[in-house]
């Protein structure tokens, strides 16, 4: 009974991701083209809306459902992980139109050719998983 309100969640979160064409793959090659604003519009409001909860978060000592104290936890910078780790991000994003999040809204939607999408993410996580005491950070 618990999964119910991640599930309504979920559910709520893929409606937007299609009302707002978030998950349509023209929309997101216009926006790797520099063809048109409404990804960045959409993207920017993200960041926006996220930062602010942020902060909201912090000056209130929010909580989380279950009632126990939300902790950031902070990060150090590092240029070269972000750099490369957002290159792969950007080249997979760019290269099948989908990032996780309309991955599964389109799963969802019934676009079964995203499984390749998903499978193939699920593996690159498994090869980082891997690879990560190798690498940089």
């Amino acid at each position: 009974m618990k999964f119910i309100k991640y599930l309504v969640v979920g559910i709520l979160f893929g409606i937007v991701m299609t009302k707002s064409e978030a998950v349509s793959w023209f929309r997101i090659q216009e926006m790797f083209r520099f063809e048109s604003f409404h990804m960045y519009g959409i993207i920017g409001t993200a960041v926006i809306l996220g930062a602010s909860l942020v902060a909201g978060i912090k000056k209130f000592n929010g909580q989380t459902i279950a009632g126990e104290a939300i902790k950031f936890n902070p990060k150090t910078m590092s240029i070269p992980r972000y750099l490369i780790g957002g290159t792969i991000f950007g080249l997979g994003w760019a290269m099948t139109g989908a990032c996780p999040g309309p991955m599964f809204t389109l799963l969802g939607q019934g676009v079964w050719a995203i499984l390749l999408v998903i499978i193939s993410a699920v593996f690159g996580t498994y090869v980082y998983g891997i690879l990560r005491p190798r690498l940089p950070h």
